[in-house]
């Protein structure tokens, strides 16, 4: 048992984002043993990228880059930390992250809450090997957001394997704003801008709110496509509250994650697939917590996936038992590698 494993009932008796800290900073005490040997049938490339396997950490675990390597010994394929801002900013008042056991649900209202881009630029300059994506978003107080952005670009480029815009966080005022199709299309182009001055040269993706309407997921798409985005992430919390939900916490303000956004952001994952056709990669997130939940994200489209609730509410050990799965799945298909599921339910999907 890993010292991350034996901590984890423990934690979980402490308020949320208590525990939180606590386990970032038992990671950076006692980091887990090596991760064990890639799976080859796990294997898969996506914007100009070799991945281990297709399961990644979503933004928001690891927001300052403090334990990207002790994550990927966990067994992840890549880790994505963030979302970081220029300046350091303290986001909302607390409490602002709230279990929803009962749901398999998180609400959080973070805002950003981070140490800015030149404590996180120092980690990540000397961070170990394994696939690395930096998540950049604007100060709430920016005169400016879009400049912001193309200045996390032009930061991260140097030590990010890839870069993630994240314009769909809830929880800053007025963010969700940018994924208009103006707004969206004059923002791209400046982080692209940025990107292409850079070196080496990075792929670059966006991350979408789960609520937008048909019209604006067609913008989106568009710009993405103008613009030579490589890749989507599919998508960041939801503002919606699903009548189905019984925990008493869930009026509170924020955006929703874990099991009650699975189904909405899976149809949005394989609309996705079917406008773009393989174009821009995608990336599914949203309620992914066992096999069968990462498996489906697949099969409606995603090229890799993310999970961040899973692994607060499940525990460490979801990681293997995620990717242990995902292996059976190949050998009882017949198939080649994971990749061969990829988009083979995307109908389905776009139609539940």
């Amino acid at each position: 048992m890993s010292a991350a494993e034996f901590f984890q009932p423990l934690v979980k008796l402490l308020p949320p984002e208590t525990a939180h800290r606590a386990a970032i900073l038992g990671l950076k005490l006692a980091p887990p043993p090596a991760a064990r040997r890639p799976d080859l049938r796990l294997a898969v490339a996506a914007f100009g990228l070799d991945f281990p396997n297709p399961l990644g950490l979503a933004a928001g675990f690891d927001k300052n880059a403090e334990v990207p390597g002790a994550m990927l010994r966990l067994g992840f394929g890549f880790v994505e930390v963030g979302t970081l801002t220029p300046r350091p900013q303290a986001g909302n008042a607390r409490p602002r992250l709230f279990r929803l056991p009962e749901d398999g649900a998180v609400i959080n209202r973070f805002g950003f809450n981070n140490e800015g881009y030149e404590r996180a630029l120092r980690r990540l300059e000397r961070r170990p090997a394994g696939l690395v994506g930096v998540n950049v978003g604007a100060n709430k107080d920016a005169a400016d957001r879009i400049a912001d952005y193309a200045l996390g670009v032009k930061t991260f480029a140097p030590v990010a394997d890839y870069l993630t815009i994240n314009v769909s966080s809830p929880n800053t005022p007025g963010l969700r704003d940018l994924q208009r199709r103006e707004a969206l299309d004059a923002l791209v182009a400046r982080a692209v801008e940025a990107r292409d001055q850079s070196a080496p040269l990075r792929p670059l993706l966006v991350k979408i709110a789960p609520d937008l309407t048909d019209h604006e997921l067609d913008d989106v798409f568009a710009v993405a496509l103008a613009r030579g985005v490589d890749g989507l992430i599919v998508s960041n919390t939801t503002i919606a509250r699903p009548a189905s939900l019984r925990s008493p916490h869930r009026g509170e303000a924020g955006g929703l994650s874990g099991r009650p956004l699975f189904a909405p952001s899976t149809r949005l994952l394989a609309r996705a697939r079917l406008a773009l056709g393989g174009r821009v990669a995608l990336i599914g997130c949203g309620g992914v917590a066992d096999t069968e939940s990462a498996l489906a994200k697949i099969e409606a489209g995603a090229d890799l996936v993310q999970l961040y609730t899973g692994l607060a509410l499940r525990g460490v050990g979801v990681v293997g038992e995620i990717l242990d799965g995902l292996a059976r799945t190949v050998e009882a298909r017949g198939v080649a590698s994971v990749a061969a599921l990829t988009g083979t339910r995307a109908r389905e999907w776009a139609q539940a």
